[in-house]
């Protein structure tokens, strides 16, 4: 049976949109469900779907250290099984991985092979976001390198993150171009699994010259998504297990604005061991979908049934706008990520996975402050972003991002309630720099469980509320929302926590 056909079911436009009657059989006929109202941008290389799912390199850290040399470039390479030209790291995408242990230090050398400035940022990481550590005030030119040096604390929480480019102005073009790759801290003992899988989401639009195709100023308004969705550089790969095995995935949504709500098609069972920061306590079922905002991962452990099924993602009603004719983000129809085909001897199936302790809960703490940040659109734009100028304004609290002016002061060693609110018909997934968020309500009310997250959607009209611990780390650093055209586009804004 063939694996499922994104180019089956979609033909993408620029700025408008069209579906087209599933053809194909088997896993389509059974699991993909067309979208009238796609939002996109169209590629003309058509991609090569299937084959055996490849992970990045990875890097490990030895002797407490892990020491590479990331270059930043355009190259030439094998990209949803065709040749394409785009922007890479070491010559590939997604980049190398980066397995640290708790404790470790990353020395890190990144080279500027692009014809812009660049940066880069280790997403959730819990480190100084000041000198040479994820500080995304710094910018290297082109042709230049830099040092980078980030020191995990002792106690960071296991877990997967990620890195990717943060100079202001160009972060969602070298995103969408190629620019990301994930990062590993393991933890004393690891999930009881027969493997553990990477799977690096990410989206991308190619011409039929293998270049990638710019975005229009539409896209970047709507937080521009490529047609070709990639799971590891591939489109659709195919894993095979044994029946009764249990797998442990690691999901990274490395989209520039897509988000993703997974889901397992078929008989093959699937828990959700964590989001973003940490675990969760006790697993719980994957069920009809995990919403997963641009920056978020997700942590699956997954149980093996005979015969074939997929992790798919369906489409996210993310909003819209006026000026957008009726063309929502976020349409696509469900999507196949990857096929898993159990197959061969079946193993005994192995014990449930023991309970873990559980984060902490903040909602026991004194709370030091709160305070109300809110999100909007509209009215003109400062031009901070590529393609800005007398267009609308994408605003926290009225204003949009300015480097040289600090917008929040935070005491360290102190507890915080922050509400997110949103006045845009959009959603605004909310990424804070170095400290995690405990989310304590979300759109649909009171938050039962302790979750920890470093992406927290806003959805359109409405708010959350967060706690915060600004205990162990000063500097000056971000927030923003993590459409990252959005935020270029002026929709962030500067933190700083001071003894």
């Amino acid at each position: 049976m063939q694996p499922v056909s994104r180019r089956g079911v979609l033909v993408l436009g620029g700025a408008g949109a069209a579906s087209v009657a599933l053809g194909a059989v088997g896993l389509s006929q059974r699991w993909l469900v067309p979208d009238t109202e796609v939002s996109g941008t169209d590629s003309g290389l058509s991609p090569v779907e299937g084959g055996e799912v490849v992970e990045p390199e990875v890097l490990r850290s030895q002797d407490g250290v892990l020491e590479l040399q990331l270059d930043a470039a355009m190259t030439t390479h094998r990209l949803a099984g065709r040749e394409a030209t785009t922007l890479t790291f070491n010559g590939a995408v997604p980049g190398p991985t980066l397995r640290v242990r708790p404790g470790d230090t990353i020395r890190l050398r990144l080279a500027n092979g692009l014809d812009e400035p660049t940066n880069l940022h280790v997403h959730g990481l819990h480190v100084s976001p000041e000198g040479n550590s994820d500080n995304v005030f710094l910018m290297v030119a082109p042709g230049d390198s830099f040092d980078y040096e980030y020191v995990l604390p002792g106690d960071h929480p296991p877990g997967t993150y990620w890195y990717h480019p943060h100079h202001h102005g160009t972060v969602a073009d070298q995103l969408f171009g190629g620019l990301y790759g994930a990062i590993v801290v393991e933890g004393p003992s690891p999930v009881e699994a027969s493997r553990e899988r990477l799977l690096v989401v990410g989206d991308i639009a190619l011409g039929s010259d293998g270049r990638v195709v710019q975005a229009s100023m539409m896209d970047r308004m709507a937080g521009r998504e490529g047609d070709l969705l990639l799971v590891n550089g591939q489109v659709e790969p195919r894993l095979a297990a044994r029946p009764g095995e249990r797998e442990h995935w690691r999901v990274v949504n490395a989209c520039t604005s897509r988000f993703l709500s997974l889901r397992m098609a078929g008989d093959h069972d699937a828990q959700v061991l964590g989001r973003d920061i940490g675990v969760l306590g006790t697993p719980h079922d994957l069920g009809e979908g995990l919403l997963l905002a641009p920056g978020n991962r997700a942590e699956l452990l997954v149980t093996v049934a005979p015969g074939e099924g997929a992790l798919m993602t369906d489409p996210v009603d993310r909003g819209g706008m006026g000026m957008m004719q009726g063309s929502r983000p976020g349409g696509g129809g469900t999507m196949g990520l990857v096929v898993l085909e159990g197959s061969g001897e079946s193993v005994e199936q192995p014990d449930s996975p023991p309970s873990r302790p559980g984060p902490r809960d903040l909602r026991g703490s004194p709370v030091d402050g709160s305070r109300t940040l809110t999100f909007a659109m509209g009215g003109p734009g400062g031009g901070r972003g590529p393609g800005g100028g007398p267009g609308m304004a994408f605003t926290i609290d009225g204003r949009e991002f300015d480097a040289d002016r600090t917008d929040q002061q935070v005491g360290l060693g102190t507890v915080e309630e922050w509400t997110v609110r949103n006045d845009s018909p959009m959603d605004h997934p909310f990424h804070l720099h170095v400290w995690p968020m405990q989310v304590v309500r979300d759109a649909d009310g009171e938050v039962r469980d302790p979750l920890w997250l470093d992406v927290v959607n806003v959805p359109a009209r409405s708010e959350v509320t967060v706690r915060i611990a600004f205990e162990d780390i000063p500097g000056r650093t971000v927030y923003h929302c993590h459409i990252l055209d959005h935020e270029d586009l002026g929709m962030m804004g500067v933190i700083e926590a001071q003894p």
